[in-house]
């Protein structure tokens, strides 16, 4: 039986990192989650590259591509679809201890499929939103803020939450990429943004034409459908945006089985 759990570190079969180092003192790091279809890890090199990115904003090192490969390749074998998440770390953090950056590749079995989402608009004044900030579009392992937004939506009965700027600009899920589609339009959040270049947001922007906008939160509401982009939800119906109620549209339904098939015809990695 295959464990719930499969890590290695710097390729090494090793579950847990030292209590100094600067992912947990100091939620110092950056990360990637992929998706592997039966063992085949979906857009890898796209991971792989925006891992690059992040890790350059932060000044982490890198393992080569070819150890990337060979480890992830290595916590999937034998396993049925699953999550593989590679976090980078700075290292040592504290005082009197010694140890460099590190690498860790783990395996997890995928959470329960989501159904149609219910999303509460939450204010996210940490969201550099426009701004110019050295972390924008990074994907760094503090995530406190976003989970916090998380919850606070599920206290208020919803199932996750939508981040809005100050001044309401529809920005990004904690977790996810948002699009909807009006008069026939499809429409996502721009770039300009600061928000994270979801590679599943690509992949539908691949599949289908979409516009890139800076668009108001009622603006949003006033949608025909709405949709949420992720490497673990795909895309995901909205039958909810705070009081606002959307039927599960036919668009939506296309582009999710448009993704889904993108997936089944890819390349073996």
């Amino acid at each position: 039986m295959t464990a719930p759990v499969v890590c290695l570190v710097d390729g090494e079969p090793v579950d847990s990192l030292p209590t100094s180092d600067s992912s947990i003192i100091r939620g110092d790091g950056c990360f990637e989650a992929v998706r592997s279809y039966g063992g085949n890890l979906f857009r890898l090199d796209d991971h792989l590259d925006r891992l690059e990115f992040s890790a350059a904003a932060l000044g982490l090192v890198v393992p080569s591509r070819d150890s990337l490969y060979a480890w992830t390749s290595a916590v999937v074998s034998g396993r049925d679809d699953c999550v593989v998440r590679i976090i980078l770390t700075r290292g040592a953090a504290v005082p009197g201890a010694e140890g460099p950056g590190r690498c860790v590749v783990m395996s997890h079995p995928l959470p329960p499929s989501p159904g149609p989402l219910r999303l509460l608009p939450v204010a996210a004044p940490w969201h550099p939103a426009g701004r110019p900030w050295q972390l924008a579009g990074v994907k760094t392992i503090s995530y406190a803020p976003n989970l916090a937004a998380s919850l606070q939506a599920g206290v208020a009965g919803f199932d996750d939450a939508l981040l809005i700027s100050d001044d309401a600009i529809v920005l990004e899920g904690p977790t996810f990429s948002v699009g909807w589609i009006q008069g026939g339009t499809i429409y996502t959040p721009s770039l300009e943004l600061g928000i994270l270049a979801s590679i599943t947001r690509r992949v539908v922007m691949e599949v289908t034409e979409v516009k890139e906008t800076v668009a108001d939160l009622d603006v949003v509401v006033d949608a025909d459908e709405v949709f949420v982009m992720s490497t673990l939800k795909e895309v995901t119906p909205v039958t909810a945006l705070g009081d606002r109620a959307f039927a599960v549209g036919s668009r939506t339904r296309e582009l999710r089985q448009r993704v889904k098939l993108v997936v089944e015809t890819m390349t073996p990695h």
